[in-house]
This record gives structure tokens, C-alpha cells and sequence, in this order.
């Protein structure tokens, strides 16, 4: 039977994110996201209703978060369940919380962490941020787009296309 654990979440930071290492150097970070639920119940009056889910990110997604978010910044984060588990140092008695591992984020709102409400142009400045911060590598190998030449030396150009070896 083929199984599923994904998890996608779009809110708002509930505190500003703490970058902590583990003894073998690697990033991690927890952070809460406030995410909110609005609906009209029968009566026709207008509901919200906030759920805080707490998400860990580990790496330089951890790295990212510390660096350019703070509390009220929205995020979305992509990843999975996980069940941790402890046994309660005052009582001796087993606990266990529910928690989501981010595997992938994209920062939202513009660059002073106000959330307008996605906008074109808050849209367009996530993405300058997310390509600024982690350049996919085709944005990093491409080479920039070239005029066609004049007709005359189109043959000689493409002489020259040839022998690149991409």
C-alpha cells in the first residue's frame, strides 16, 4: 500500500526564528506559524479561527529563515509529519507532539516583512528573494540571451554556435 506524508502551510511567523547548530555544525531552527481559517457559520456571521503548527527546518533553509525573517513575516513551507517523543523530566511521564520537518520554504510579503495581501508585486519580490538567496542552477549556467546578428554574419555565428560544447 503506497503511503503519503505531506504537508503544505502558508501563515504568519509567530516569533522571530533562532538559529541553533548541532555538534556536527549543521543549521537548525524551530519556528511557530500562526495560520488562519475564516468561515461564516449557519447564522451568517463571519469566524476566524487560528491554528499554530510548529515547524523545524534544518540546513541553510534554517540559515535562510534566520537571515531574512521575523515575527509576523508569512511563510510557506512544504515538508512532513513527524511524531517526537520524550518522557517528562518532572513527572517520568511519556509525551509526544506533533511537529512538521520543512523540506522546502518560500519567503512571502514584500522585503520589510509586511503582508499586504499578494499582490503582483509582493509575488515578484518573494521570488527576487528566493532566486537572490538560492540560484537555481540553470539561472547559474545559462548564458545571457544574445541579439541575432546581421544577416551577412549569420553564418559565421553559427560557425561559432557550434563548437560550444552546451
Amino acid at each position: 500500500m503506497p503511503n503519503l506524508n505531506k504537508v503544505m502551510l502558508m501563515g504568519n511567523l509567530t516569533r522571530k526564528p533562532v538559529l541553533r547548530r548541532t555538534p556536527k555544525g549543521t543549521s537548525v531552527t524551530d519556528v511557530g506559524l500562526a495560520i488562519n481559517r475564516y468561515f461564516s457559520q449557519d447564522d451568517g456571521q463571519r469566524r476566524e479561527e487560528t491554528t499554530f503548527v510548529d515547524v523545524t527546518l534544518w540546513g541553510r533553509q534554517a540559515e535562510i529563515v534566520c537571515d531574512y525573517c521575523d515575527k509576523g513575516r508569512p511563510l510557506y513551507v512544504e515538508g512532513r509529519l513527524n511524531l517526537d517523543s520524550w518522557e517528562d523530566k518532572t513527572s517520568g511521564e511519556q509525551r509526544t507532539k506533533l511537529k512538521v520537518v520543512g523540506e522546502n520554504i518560500q519567503l512571502l510579503g514584500s522585503r520589510d516583512g509586511g503582508s499586504s495581501g499578494g499582490s503582483s508585486s509582493q509575488s515578484e519580490s518573494s521570488h527576487e528573494e528566493q532566486s537572490h538567496v538560492e540560484p537555481s542552477p540553470q539561472q547559474a549556467q545559462s548564458p545571457p540571451p544574445q541579439a541575432d546578428p546581421p544577416s551577412g554574419a549569420k553564418g559565421a555565428a553559427q560557425e561559432e554556435e557550434d563548437d560550444i560544447p552546451f
